[in-house]
């Protein structure tokens, strides 16, 4: 069919009540958007609303988008669909005043058929009502609205279905692999037809790398699927570090005329899993060094735009990530598309709740009802991807652990099965949730106290509660019988937390294979080193890489002046700051530990320092926190102070230099962490140094500078934008000295502005606490830095954006839209 964007021309506004708007003739006053949109990320926040810390203290609201559209007398008699990628949530779909369909679920995209609707010749209303009011209904940041792309999908009565073209590769060989194509059609027309299904694999360089021509039949009101196996020679395969893409052409042929199109790109691999080798492309064991990410785009809100998940995956893939985990949604398609063109492997996550809600209103209220739907609905959006290995389906899961209800998980797993064979099926089992009732009898049994962890039943306070006894609690033979019907239902066992089960998991059957689904981002050193020693583990993904809004504060470290017993923060906490990368895309001290640890860095250190304010206080880390280090040299009012020095490096030993003078070797690694170690120092304005040693030679050596007077720097990602598109292009505007060195102690207010066609989308910093709304344009900098994500806009022309500060001179940079 085909497919046109459908996100321009829209209006959003409040949605009120259809009864007392039509009694009252009151109208919503709506202002423009181009879509996606978030309607959330823009409204107040305060402590008061439902959403609370989990939403980032939000308001929370209903609202209605609508747009008037022509459509033509001779599309009349045609098929026609509207497809939303994603709507937050308990959305409604109306065309000039009539109900034309409805979708629950706030993470699956979904088609509306419109045509019996629609008045051809003549203008037409489209309205689609969010209902997101009722809270709470989500653990973190939703937003609400229309958030991911919208497409008019146009079709002749016989067409190729939506979703419709499913590729997979069954056999690869170096020299040649076979590619089956399903192409499922429909004839919605009047009579029986015949004609052709005319297949093309085109490569990389625009070539025919084979094709396929198939005769079918089809009577009226029915559909079929078209089996086609085509065979590539010598077929350029993906993989992680060659991620080739081919684009399969589909089109229907009847009476010699080209009568429906549809178009999809696919990759050739093979993907094989066992307890030996672990997971296996194209014949290559593939270790997962995994992070979960959530669905906002940090100061962006909700709203997917491409660029915005294709630099995200950027940034993973630099810092050595290889496998993202959707937690704990479907994942949108441009991350998909992303995670293809980059190679990145994907474990996409079907939801957060099967039937019993975690929120009063969240998907457990609704699942019964639509589960079988949603299921569809992700596989379908995913099964062409090459990036897709691994489907979840679900997390932490309180279903998991009682007789009566763990049958949930093997309807969804073989709701999966009867769509798509060639992946492999987990679920993020929290084993200390599915056995909830039964704990204290299982603590008793094991000799401890049924009150110690005692608390709240939210489960990331329970689990910080808990967390001396957890990892006992985990090697407990009670707790299999609970989750045995669960574990055997998957093909992969993903284990939130429980890397104590990794190693003894073949005693409880030697066919077992595991994934650590979800782990604490400091645990990754005793992880990994599972990870690489034992073939039936098959990796780690850390909670989290990429910091998010909502779950407020639970990577915060807590002081003498500012402990308390909840994990999370109160207002105006609005981001979690528990992940390797910031709300803006900067990588945090954890992100190069991390790389280090995995093997990446070249043996290049790398140096974080405590913040000196703060030595010698007693703090509190949560269990999702690292530690409280900057990687800074610039510690104005400290001079002379103790400072406590991390290392990070997989050397032997380092040693560190302040101001030229060394301070000393010591070994890396020590009780708290492996290729860490720490240096108590006093603060010397100048140079701090390490230097990495293996037997004594020098492998590498790494340094920060104190920065002095700052100055604005704006350094734009990309320099063009396509009128009328989704292209963003983010400017990192930072405070630096004149030799280039990050002033992270000199926080300024900056504004940013701009004239010209594009508009400015969002700025903010990253810092996790703060009452700025990103629409607004004058941030205040952390630790030195802030971000600005500029939007095409409609028309071409150049941009110019300029960014300023109290005392400081103007920095313009040009974009231009083309």
């Amino acid at each position: 069919m085909k497919r046109q964007s459908y996100n321009t021309n829209w209006a959003v506004g409040e949605s009120k009540s259809s009864l007392v708007a039509l009694i009252t003739r009151t109208q919503t006053t709506q202002e423009p958007v181009t879509l996606p949109h978030d309607a959330m990320i823009s409204t107040d926040r305060s402590p008061d609303y439902q959403t609370g810390g989990g939403c980032g203290f939000f308001k929370p609201e209903n609202v209605e988008y609508t747009k008037t559209a022509f459509f033509p007398k001779e599309d009349e008699g045609k098929v026609i669909y509207l497809e939303f990628e994603g709507v937050y949530m308990n959305a409604s779909v109306w065309v000039n005043g009539d109900f034309a369909g409805k979708h629950t679920y706030g993470y699956s995209n979904f088609y509306v058929k419109i045509n019996d609707f629609i008045n051809f010749g003549e203008e037409n209303t489209i309205k689609v009502v969010v209902k997101n009011a009722s809270q709470p209904n989500s653990r973190w940041y939703s937003g609400t609205g229309i958030y991911r792309n919208v497409k008019l999908m146009t079709g002749n009565p016989l067409h190729i279905k939506v979703d419709g073209v499913l590729i997979s590769t069954p056999a690869v060989k170096p020299e040649i692999a076979t590619v089956e194509v399903a192409t499922e059609i429909e004839n919605e027309g009047v009579g029986f037809k015949n004609g052709f299904v005319v297949t093309e694999l085109i490569d990389a360089d625009g070539n025919v790398a084979a094709e396929e021509r198939t005769r079918f039949s089809i009577f009226s009101g029915e559909s079929i699927t078209v089996r086609q196996r085509i065979y590539v020679e010598n077929p350029a395969l993906w993989d992680l570090e060659s991620p080739n893409l081919y684009t399969c052409k589909s089109r229907l042929e009847a009476n010699g005329e080209t009568i429906d199109e549809d178009c999809n790109t696919f990759g050739i691999r093979s993907l094989d899993l066992d307890p030996v080798n672990g997971m296996q492309i194209n014949g290559k064991t593939i270790k997962l060094k995994g992070g979960c990410i959530h669905h906002d785009s940090g100061i962006l809100g909700a709203a997917t735009f491409e660029d915005a998940e294709y630099r995200r995956a950027k940034f993973h893939k630099a810092a050595g990530y290889n496998a993202l985990r959707s937690a704990h949604h479907p994942m949108s398609k441009a991350m998909l598309d992303a995670c293809d063109r980059i190679g990145i492997l994907v474990m996409d996550e079907f939801s957060d709740a099967w039937t019993q809600a975690k929120c009063d209103f969240d998907y457990g209220f609704s699942f019964a009802d639509f589960w079988e739907a949603d299921t569809e609905l992700m596989v379908k959006k995913d099964f062409n991807h090459p990036c897709v290995v691994l489907y979840s389906i679900g997390n932490e899961i309180p279903d998991i652990g009682q007789d009566r209800s763990a049958g949930w998980g093997r309807k969804i797993a073989e709701k999966i099965r009867s769509l798509d064979k060639t992946r492999y099926i987990t679920n993020g089992l929290n084993l200390m949730l599915a056995v909830m009732g039964s704990l204290p009898r299982i603590m008793k049994s094991m000799g401890m106290s049924a009150e110690e962890g005692k608390g709240s039943g939210e489960i990331n306070q329970l689990m910080t509660n808990m967390q001396a006894v957890m990892g006992k609690l985990m090697q407990s033979s009670e707790i299999n019988r609970y989750v045995e019907e669960s574990c055997g239902i998957l093909d992969v066992i993903g284990y939130n937390y429980s890397a104590e089960r990794y190693e003894n998991e073949p005693d409880i059957s030697k066919n077992h294979i595991v994934v650590g689904a979800e782990t604490f981002p400091k645990d990754l050193d005793k992880n990994w080193e599972l990870v690489t020693k034992h073939g039936h583990v098959l990796g780690d993904f850390s909670w989290t890489s990429w910091d998010y809004l909502g779950e407020a504060g639970i990577g915060h470290i807590g002081y003498e002046d500012d402990m308390k017993a909840s994990i999370y923060g109160d207002y105006p906490w609005i981001a979690a700051y528990c992940a390797d990368f910031d709300l803006t895309g900067y990588r945090r001290p954890v992100s190069y530990w991390r790389e280090i640890v995995w093997g990446g860095r070249g043996h290049v250190p790398y140096i974080a320092v405590q913040r000196p304010e703060r030595y010698g206080q007693q703090s509190r880390p949560g269990n999702w926190s690292w530690t409280d280090s900057v990687s800074s040299w610039t510690w104005p009012g400290s001079e002379g102070k103790n400072a406590i020095v991390e290392v990070y490096s997989d050397a032997e030993e380092v040693e560190l230099f302040i101001a030229g003078i060394s301070q000393g070797r010591k070994p890396v690694g020590d009780d708290f962490k492996k290729c860490y170690c720490k240096f108590d120092a006093v603060y010397r304005p100048g140079e701090v140094l390490t230097v990495a040693y293996i037997n004594g030679e020098e492998i590498g050596r790494f340094s920060l500078k104190t920065a002095g007077a700052p100055m604005l720097k704006v350094s734009k990602e990309c320099d063009t934008l396509r009128a009328g598109s989704n292209d963003l292009c983010y400017l990192n505007i930072e405070l630096v000295d004149e030799n280039g060195n990050l002033n992270t102690a000199a926080n300024r207010a900056v504004t940013v502005t701009i004239d010209g066609p594009a508009t400015l989308q969002a700025s903010g910093s990253a810092d996790p606490k703060t009452e700025e709304n990103y629409r607004e344009n004058t941030h205040e900098t952390f630790y030195g830095r802030m971000l600005a994500v500029v939007r095409a806009g409609a028309e071409t022309g150049t941009s110019r954006l300029t960014v300023s500060a109290e005392g400081m001179a103007d920095v313009s940079v040009d974009i231009a839209v083309v």
